[in-house]
């Protein structure tokens, strides 16, 4: 009985060492600190290695949360360089033929984001650097041109030109359209 109540109270004070151990480790992660510190941490209250085991689980917590931020710090690092907002007159693509005024529409927002944000003026660094500027127009631009058919795309469209550092411009629905 004694040995049995003896080998109890060891397993007890193990798993409440080991559930201190995990609660440290997690407070560790949360808290953002690196893999030494947590090391170091669980080497004073459990041995060597129990501790190794606890800090291979927290590493991966630590490279998923770091994966998110590096995706933040890419999305910070396409910032554009000029942005503007537009609101383009589509009222001449009405006088097409019915079957032909949403392509036509498109071409007017190109012809129209093209001369406005000036695309065409880069022949001399298009020369030198071998690379044309490219033009983007999103899916919510074309599917809002495109929301009543071929035959009846609106009469007018804000959009939000944005030209990045490379002089691509890539053209956006404004907000709250």
């Amino acid at each position: 009985m004694e040995k049995e109540d003896k080998e109890e109270e060891q397993f007890s004070e193990e798993t409440q060492a080991d559930e201190e151990a995990a609660e440290a480790a997690e407070e560790e992660v949360n808290e953002e600190k690196t893999a030494d510190e947590i090391e170091e941490l669980l080497a004073e209250e459990e041995p060597v290695e129990e501790a190794a085991g606890v800090v291979e689980e927290a590493a991966p917590a630590e490279e998923e949360e770091a994966k998110p931020r590096r995706r933040k710090k890419k999305e910070e690092e396409e910032e554009f360089s000029e942005e503007r907002v537009y609101t383009i007159p589509l009222g001449k693509a009405w006088v097409r033929p019915p079957k032909k005024r949403a392509p036509r529409a498109m071409q007017m927002i190109r012809d129209f984001v093209t001369k406005h944000m000036k695309l065409e003026m880069r022949v001399e660094a298009e020369e030198e650097s071998g690379e044309l500027p490219k033009l983007v127009i999103s899916n919510d631009v074309n599917e809002k041109v495109w929301s009543r058919s071929i035959e009846k795309p609106p009469r007018k469209i804000r959009v939000r030109a944005a030209k990045d550092k490379e002089g691509n411009v890539t053209v956006f629905l404004a907000e709250g359209e």
